[in-house]
């Protein structure tokens, strides 16, 4: 029994790398939590961008941060929230929110050695940059710190959540009817943009016409869709939240200018205002992103280079 036990551990192990490096050339196997030595301690800090809202903030940031320590025992959840408006509001508010910078100076000073930073941000975008700046800077502090991946960092992560989009919105796609799904995201100023112009070609490609996405803030803008719905004949639409939570930006910029505007171009407008952190399944992929990072180190693109010099390839 034990030996069936211990061989079914080694194709576990085993089967790590195949399950989330598919498509991560710029990675390579490194368990993190095997390096630990005595005395070291290991922390899991999650960064969201935040809400003023709470009742969004409850379904998914909190959720997330739960289910994180629930699956991750061996680490010690934290949070920080990137977002300075929010903060301001908050602690207007009596609530305290830490930066990513303060939340890692204060895990340094409480002795921990290793981090895993994970963003629950979308792209790998403005946000992202941040972030890794804010790491960089305090990194010699730290045996090692390790920053994840946002939820649409590969191709392979993009055609996931749009196959779990498109079956989750499937009811508001009707051909017959002429009703259309549109997803709208916040978008960013960075090539990152072009994230949302994948998402919109991978939904179509997959069979699903009806569905488009687009942004407030960047690319695929307003117009874009709204001559896309022309162009399709479209009757019915229903406006859902491209955001992690579906607080300031759903309520005010989807649910209400985006949907008068639409409303004035003939159209029936509902809206789902969901926000992405509420769904199990992403939330799910965000805990898978967590894994990767705790059983792979990124590969230094010089040294890469000296390899390929070397004929190592």
């Amino acid at each position: 029994m034990i030996r069936h036990f211990l061989l079914f551990l080694a194709l576990c192990v085993l089967a790590l790398p195949l399950a989330y490096g598919q498509e991560h050339d710029n990675f390579a196997w490194n368990d993190l939590l095997a390096t630990l030595q005595p005395g070291d301690k290991a922390a899991l800090l999650l960064v969201h961008f935040g809400t003023t809202y709470d009742e969004t903030r409850a379904k998914t940031i909190d959720a997330i941060n739960a289910k994180a320590a629930e699956a991750f025992p061996q680490l010690d959840v934290r949070e920080a929230w990137t977002s300075r408006i929010v903060i301001r509001k908050l602690k207007g508010r009596g609530i305290e929110k830490q930066t990513p910078l303060e939340a890692l100076l204060r895990l340094r000073a409480e002795g921990y050695t290793h981090v895993v930073v994970q963003s629950t941000t979308l792209l790998d975008g403005a946000e992202m940059e941040s972030l890794r700046r804010d790491v960089a800077s305090v990194e010699p502090f730290f045996k090692e710190i390790r920053v994840g991946t946002p939820l649409l960092y590969s191709v392979e992560d993009c055609a996931k959540v749009a196959d779990l989009l498109a079956a989750r919105h499937a009811a508001a796609a009707d051909p017959k009817k002429k009703a259309h799904v549109v997803l709208v995201g916040h978008g960013t100023y960075t090539p990152a943009t072009a994230t949302y112009s994948q998402m919109d070609h991978l939904l179509k490609a997959a069979g699903h016409p009806l569905f488009h996405v687009t942004t407030l803030e960047g690319y695929p803008t307003f117009e874009t869709v709204k001559a896309s719905l022309k162009a399709a004949g479209a009757r019915k639409v229903t406006l859902v939240p491209f955001l992690f939570v579906a607080g300031d930006h759903a309520t005010n910029d989807i649910a209400t200018d985006w949907k008068e505007a639409l409303e004035a171009e003939g159209l029936q407008v509902d809206c789902r205002l969901e926000g992405l952190g509420e769904i199990p399944e992403i939330q799910d992929l965000y805990l898978d992103h967590i894994r990767f990072s705790l059983h792979h180190a990124p590969v230094d693109i010089m040294k890469k280079k000296q390899d390929y010099a070397a004929g190592k390839e």
